[in-house]
């Protein structure tokens, strides 16, 4: 038997093809029983049957394999749950033969509070504390539920049946076939399923309202929530009722399920998890309150339902062969869910938006640490760290750059062919990449591996010299250092206007080209010559450019001669090559200073963002500087202020409505003191009339973080207002906002009472890591209470995806060298193998702020521009 132990893979001496799965539940005892039978296909003659299992109790004797073609009953000799590994092995005295047989097991779980396998999740009804059970089987959690072949190309249909109570909603991937009562239980059967990965396999058993639509060709559609909740389904089923239409037609493919059900779960990790026929999901990803969820709510609930309505095509009916190819189902995903979220509310613009995941996974992938998307995993406890912004944000921004290189209507052809091709089965990227090469003529294969295989992306330099262009590449790193690889980049590029627009394949390490045979006309000394590499920022690369380029970019920017994508894109690449110490912080900040008239949400959110980094790196490089620094940026941010003002106003459009609370919570952060002032009275207001037209959703975080940043240990009025408001509430979004505001204190006391009620029954297990985000003032205090609180919390989270957080959390925002080593040193001694990836990530961005700090404190002449331009007069 040990021959089995420590194998990235099952062996393949069986192939399962169909199970047939019994469960009883207890919610009172948090237990279960069940049984499975599994047709498998012997494919080698072997005296062991090997398969995976977790944290089950297996009942010996119940165990048999009998062959269909002798009848003969084969018992095993010996039965091990080997619990490192998660695997079962069966050994029987006598060689099963080559053939079809019957596999019977039956065993005993726990319903855990991992919120992975199948867990309970609690709930409120009628002022009765219940317990509902769920399951979470991706990435390897089904082993957890059931004996079974825990991988994903082991695909086979799936019969299910719950013993369950008569009072319950039982709902599990496909539509009731029968259900017969016994008293206070009932049995419920469901149709058998198509052929699909055990990791899809959902059971939710608990008491829940739902609201119920159908698409035009009879797909019947639910949202399933606690009770009271209902009317809070009903946008995500609108939603969900057309993205199914939508995705039907771009595939060219039919949802294959008779019926889609969506529920919304108060205790889950995840955000939402695409089982085949049946999402389930935390209550902010699925539920929307019309008087109490703001517009970035309301955005997030179509790209979840968008995000898992594209795995029923892009997972479920054609899955990846191995983790490996994880970015196929999460790349996809989160790519066609702007796709469909455009097509649904064409008004939002929402394709700017995809900037923020592009900037996620060059952000990532900007780290030593990194891993190239298609990631070897040679043991299931790797798979959690890889659900990360390479497989979701990397894997999104190549597929939208080959699709910008292939042209809109080959890309969607080819992907249509490539469903069709491996509907029902398992496919590998070279798959997707054969299907795009037929349907485009295009070496697709040879483009897109030097994106995919290798890690990273390249920096492209462009300089004129004699009228000339002289490209370069090299790999990027945020710590500065030389990187290697090369990469055949797609390269775009506009000459004054877009009128004039040029593209090449760029697949060397150095190029020359004439500018005149290039572009049609010389580069003149007036700015309006101006060029743009990386046109819409549809490639996945950065580019730096020289002096007398960057220059000319700064005025096209300043008269809005450029697109917004082209302003993020410019301002990105900037401050990434500024952390990186290839650029000073003086260009830095004058090109900041360049957008104070910027009106695109997406740019000034990311303009938003980098000014909170900055002022975090300028308060640990020059303190003495700090507050010209804040007043620098509140200039910058003052023309939008007061362009969008407190309040919602006629035609307001979506951004807007976006970017006035996120343009406020910055003020507040930044200390302006007439922020401050008014968001107090606001929520005085509110705090009398929960009601109040002054204080609208999409504010309110901006309000609590100023009401935050005035509480201490002494003043803590704000502190027991925002508590009782969290209280108070029932809806899930108003309560991660508040929980998400909560650490904007600067009182090191009142942060550690924070941090204590984040891990208090209060407050749901997923929802704990909302508190991590505190300013500058409270780093070392989360570092000293993640320490004290260990062993709580590696506990509580370790065996899923939320401790990276608390890990990534509490040590990125560290800059000295001492500081990493005090954290390295820590966790050598407290070692958990699912946080490795994560550790190494954090050290590593620890490190580049540290270097960069260094950087900032040598800079020439920085006091002199900070100050000029925290008085300049606009």
């Amino acid at each position: 038997m040990e021959q089995f132990k420590r194998q990235p893979r099952l062996p393949k001496f069986a192939v399962p093809n169909r199970y047939d799965i019994r469960l009883k539940p207890d919610l009172i005892e948090c237990r279960f029983s069940g049984s499975v039978a599994v047709d498998i296909d012997i494919i080698t003659a072997t005296h062991f049957i090997v398969l995976n299992a977790a944290e089950l109790t297996i009942a010996n004797d119940t165990v048999s394999f009998t062959s269909h073609d002798s009848s003969k009953v084969f018992k095993p000799s010996k039965v091990e749950l080997f619990d490192d590994d998660e695997i079962l092995v069966l050994e029987f005295p006598e060689e099963i033969p080559i053939g079809l047989g019957l596999l019977n097991i039956q065993f005993d779980g726990i319903l855990n509070d991992g919120m992975k396998g199948f867990f309970r999740s609690k709930y409120e009804h009628n002022g009765e504390k219940r317990n509902m059970a769920v399951t979470q089987f991706e990435p390897a959690d089904a082993r957890r539920c059931f004996p079974c072949w825990d991988e994903p190309a082991c695909k086979a249909t799936f019969k299910l049946t719950l013993d369950v109570p008569s009072d319950l909603v039982a709902l599990s991937n496909m539509p009731v076939a029968e259900e017969k009562i016994d008293n206070n239980l009932k049995t419920v059967s469901y149709q058998e399923s198509p052929i699909m990965s055990t990791y899809l396999v959902a059971v939710v058993v608990g008491l829940f309202d739902y609201v119920e639509d159908h698409t035009p060709d009879g797909v019947k559609v639910r949202v399933y929530c606690q009770f009271g909740k209902a009317n809070q389904g009903k946008f995500a089923l609108d939603v969900a009722v057309k993205t199914l239409g939508l995705y039907k037609d771009y595939f060219d493919t039919p949802y294959t399920l008779p019926k889609l059900d969506m529920i919304a779960i108060p205790d889950f990790a995840v955000g939402a998890m695409e089982n085949y026929g049946l999402v389930t999901g935390r209550e902010t990803d699925l539920l929307f309150d019309d008087q109490h969820s703001s517009v970035a709510n309301k955005q997030w609930v179509v790209v979840v339902v968008a995000h898992e309505l594209a795995h029923q095509w892009f997972g479920n009916l054609v899955t990846m062969e191995w983790w490996t190819h994880l970015w196929l189902n999460e790349g996809f995903a989160t790519w066609v869910s702007y796709l469909a979220a455009d097509g649904l509310f064409p008004e939002w613009k929402i394709w700017s938006q995809f900037l923020h995941e592009s900037e996620a996974g060059l952000r990532l992938d900007g780290l030593a640490g990194s891993h190239p998307i298609e990631v070897e995993v040679n043991h299931f406890r790797e798979i959690d760290e890889i659900f990360d912004a390479i497989s979701y944000k990397k894997g999104a921004s190549v597929i939208r750059m080959l699709q910008s290189y292939l042209g809109a209507e080959s890309f969607q052809r080819s992907l249509a062919l490539y469903i069709k091709r491996h509907a029902c089965s398992n496919a590998k990227t070279e798959d997707l990449w054969a299907a795009l090469e037929e349907g485009s003529g295009e070496p697709v294969n040879k483009l897109m591996a030097t994106w995919t295989k290798q890690q990273g992306y390249p920096v492209v330099s462009v300089k004129v010299n004699n009228q000339n262009l002289e490209f370069d590449q090299s790999q990027f790193l945020s710590s500065g250092a030389q990187g290697e690889g090369q990469w055949i980049v797609p390269i775009t590029l506009c000459f004054g206007s877009y009128d004039v627009r040029k593209n090449f394949l760029f697949q060397t390490k150095s190029e020359t080209r004439d500018v005149k045979e290039l572009l049609g006309s010389p580069i003149s000394e007036d700015n309006k010559s101006w060029i743009k590499l990386n046109v819409e920022q549809a490639g996945f690369y950065r580019v730096k450019y020289d002096e007398l380029l960057a220059a000319k970019l700064r005025y096209a920017i300043e008269r809005k001669l450029l697109s917004p994508s082209d302003r993020f894109g410019i301002l990105d690449d900037t401050y990434a090559l500024c952390m990186a110490r290839k650029e000073s912080l003086t260009s830095l900040l004058n090109l900041m200073a360049a957008y104070r008239e910027e009106d695109d949400y997406t740019v000034l959110s990311n303009l938003l963002s980098i000014s909170q980094k900055v002022e975090r790196i300028a308060a640990d490089a020059v303190p003495a500087l700090l507050d010209y620094f804040k007043q620098f940026l509140i200039n910058i941010l003052q023309y939008s202020a007061e362009r969008l003002g407190w309040d919602l106003k006629p035609g307001d459009t979506h951004d807007n409505a976006l970017l006035r609370g996120e343009i406020l919570t910055s003020l507040a952060k930044f200390g302006h003191d007439l922020t401050l002032d008014e968001a107090s009275k606001r929520f005085q207001a509110f705090l009398e009339d929960r009601n109040t037209p002054l204080l609208p959703p999409d504010i309110r975080r901006a309000v609590y973080v100023a009401v935050m940043k005035r509480a201490t240990k002494s003043n803590r009025s704000g502190y027991e207002s925002l508590l009782k408001v969290y209280r108070e509430t029932v809806l899930s979004a108003e309560k991660t906002r508040i929980l998400g505001s909560l650490s904007s204190s600067s009182d090191p006391d009142l942060i550690l009472e924070v941090l204590n009620f984040m891990l208090s029954s209060e407050v749901q297990i997923q929802d704990a890591p909302h508190g991590l985000g505190v300013n500058r003032e409270g780093r070392d205090v989360v570092w000293a209470w993640l320490k004290e609180n260990w062993e709580h919390i590696s506990k509580t989270y370790g065996s899923g995806f939320l401790i990276t957080r608390f890990v990534s959390a509490t040590v990125s925002p560290f800059a000295s060298l001492e500081k990493a080593k005090e954290v390295e040193e820590f966790f050598d001694s407290h070692p958990m193998p699912t946080i490795v990836r994560t550790l190494k990530q954090s050290l590593e961005r620890v490190n580049i702020n540290a270097n960069w700090v260094q950087s900032v404190q040598n800079e020439k002449g920085l006091a002199d521009v900070i100050k000029e331009l925290a008085y300049r007069k606009y």
